[in-house]
This record gives structure tokens, C-alpha cells and sequence, in this order.
């Protein structure tokens, strides 16, 4: 099993903080967001990750060998990080989604080995983290159908007939990936470039089963806003952190 972490973006909903630093590296109690997941991927055994950076990517880099330099990064470059978005991020690592099973994240996600750890003990093959709750317009959404089925994912999603929000960590199979590397080839081709990576998996919910699993119980929140930053600040704090501070 390996991850692959998208870390490309520009954050401008964070200026001024993100002028001068990627949003990965921004602190939250005293770390980096993305010292949190590599710490919390240490954890559960996985030591090998591709993270796609563009923005500030050197920083991301430097930051991550000389921190970890005994976890195997593979660093993928979008140049074309101002213009595009996840959807192009996650298309430039086709290959590596085509060499099988995976753990998918953003890498703008604050949570505990715990969370991660569920995701992986699910028995179902394909499965993202769902916060159960009452979404606003800015989320990712997901609406359930039976047995903890998945049938509709996007941020443009009604937000009373959603579930929840889909936070950005997902474990995803070998044969799923080869279907949402087609997609993604698809939509890019399309003109999608400046999509989310949701918008790929869409059209797949009707040809191959993906489940989702509750974390509402836990403390996780991706980071958008200077208000996240807060927020997370004080999620941090939580005893189910203790191994990735």
C-alpha cells in the first residue's frame, strides 16, 4: 500500500499566509499540516508516498527529505499549478494509480492516526471518509444510498439531500484506480483541468461499488480558511494526536 498526497495548490483563500509558503507547511501547534499525515502513514506502516507539489515546491521537498529521510517520497511536478486543480494534480499520477491500491489524500487535511487507521481496517475495498453532518456550499458532499453505498459525489450536490462531507482521505483499490485513471484521462481531455478529482469519480459510482466510513466521532477538518487554522490548532490538542506531535 502507498499514498499519494496532493499538495500543488496555491491556497489563495489563505493569503497573505500562503505568499511566501505552501499551504502543507503552514503551522498548526507547532508543525507543519503535512508533518501530521506522513507522521500518521509512519503509524499505520505505510512508508512510501507521491506527493504532487508545484507551488512552492521546493520548500515541500527540502522540508519532507530532511524531516523523513527515512520515508520513500516520489515527487511529481504540476508546472501548472496557478491554472489547474486536483483533477490535473491526480491525472499527472496515472502511473502510479495503475500499479494498484492506494491511500488518497489532500494534503491540506488535519487528522488522527485513528482516522486513518479505520480507513484502512474497512473491509470494504473502496472506501472515503464521510464527517456526517449539515454541509454548506463550499464542501464536498456525498449522498448515500444502501449499505453505506456512495451514489453521488461533487460540491455542487443539494446540500439537504447530503450525507456529509467527503474529507479528502480515501483508500481506494487496483481495480477502481484503473477505472478513475480512464476518468480522470477523460475529463481532462475534456477540458477539466481546473475540476476537482471528485468530478472523475462521478461517473464511475454506477459501474464500480465505493463505500464510505463515518468519522464524524474524530477530530479532523480541512484546511481552507484562517479560520480552519484555528480550528485545527485546537483539534490538535486532543490526546488522539499525541503520536504525531
Amino acid at each position: 500500500m502507498r499514498a499519494i498526497i496532493l499538495a500543488a495548490g496555491v491556497a489563495r483563500r489563505l493569503y497573505p499566509l500562503t505568499f511566501d509558503k505552501p499551504k502543507c507547511l503552514l503551522e498548526v501547534a507547532g508543525q507543519p499540516i503535512l508533518d501530521y499525515q506522513v507522521k500518521a502513514l509512519k503509524r499505520v506502516g505505510i512508508s512510501e508516498a507521491t506527493i504532487v507539489v508545484g507551488y512552492y515546491k521546493g520548500m515541500i521537498i527540502n522540508h519532507l527529505k530532511t524531516s523523513f529521510d527515512e520515508f520513500e517520497f516520489n515527487f511529481v511536478n504540476n508546472p501548472h499549478f496557478f491554472e489547474t486543480n486536483t483533477s490535473y494534480s491526480l491525472h499527472l499520477c496515472e502511473d502510479v494509480l495503475r500499479e494498484g491500491e492506494c491511500l488518497l489524500m489532500n494534503g491540506d487535511v488535519l487528522y488522527p492516526v485513528e482516522l486513518l487507521q479505520r480507513v484502512l481496517d474497512d473491509d470494504k475495498d473502496n472506501v472515503l471518509a464521510v464527517e456526517a453532518k449539515q454541509c454548506g456550499k463550499e464542501e464536498v458532499k456525498v449522498i448515500e444510498g444502501a449499505d453505506e453505498r456512495i451514489v453521488a459525489i461533487g460540491k455542487e450536490l443539494i446540500e439537504e439531500n447530503s450525507l456529509g462531507e467527503f474529507i479528502g482521505v480515501a483508500k481506494l483499490s487496483e481495480a477502481f484506480n484503473s477505472r478513475f485513471a480512464d476518468s480522470l484521462s477523460q475529463l481532462i481531455e475534456a477540458g477539466g483541468k481546473a475540476d476537482y478529482f471528485e468530478a472523475a469519480i462521478h461517473p464511475l459510482l454506477a459501474k464500480i461499488e465505493l463505500h464510505y466510513v463515518d468519522v464524524s466521532d474524530l477530530p479532523c477538518i480541512e484546511i481552507d480558511f484562517v479560520e480552519d487554522l484555528d480550528k485545527a490548532a485546537e483539534l490538535a490538542t486532543s490526546d488522539l494526536f499525541k503520536s504525531q506531535r
